[in-house]
């Protein structure tokens, strides 16, 4: 397979289902901003220092993938995907929120603001993290314009950032400044 095609060399893409779009739609948007996200988490994962950050980050950029994929099936195709492919449940949101209460009965939980930076792997982690949020705000827009046929999206990005906030904290355990 070719990596180049020249078919978006005029600001068009596919969806799935070859759905033509221009290349600014908010479904590009939103599903650029997650292969960012999935980018900077796979950046975080080479840089933390402990296994069990590692294997959370690598679960979310899996996640993502999922994610992403929905974000890229055109709102009258969804149904047909959803039969197809795996989607984002609340089972993944729940995941999510019990690994949060896991960490943090483990980390002391800052009380103020922090500036991310105490180490490189806690920076990556809090970079992706800010990334996410933004990938929120692009699927919020979604939303808005009813074009989300699936809520757990929301759910799931809100959840992700503040799991990837308490993991940056753990990965600097024992070494906050």
């Amino acid at each position: 397979m070719k990596t180049f095609n020249r078919k978006g060399d005029r600001g068009e893409t596919s969806l799935l289902y070859n759905t033509r779009v221009p290349k600014s739609d908010p479904h590009c948007e939103a599903y650029g901003t997650i292969d960012e996200a999935v980018a900077t988490l796979g950046l975080a994962r080479v840089l933390s220092r402990k296994e069990r950050v590692q294997h959370v980050l690598l679960r979310a950029q899996k996640d993502l993938f999922i994610l992403a994929s929905e974000l890229a099936a055109p709102m009258e195709e969804y149904g047909r995907f959803a039969g197809e492919y795996p989607v984002i449940t609340a089972q993944k949101v729940q995941e999510l929120e019990d690994g949060i209460d896991e960490l943090e009965r483990e980390v002391e939980m800052p009380r103020e603001f922090i500036i991310p930076g105490d180490s490189t792997g806690s920076a990556a982690i809090h970079m992706a993290r800010a990334i996410v949020r933004r990938a929120e705000r692009r699927v919020v827009n979604l939303e808005q314009n009813g074009q989300l046929p699936n809520g757990e999206l929301l759910k799931y990005l809100n959840r992700l950032a503040d799991l990837l906030f308490v993991l940056a904290c753990y990965e600097d355990k024992g070494s906050r400044l």
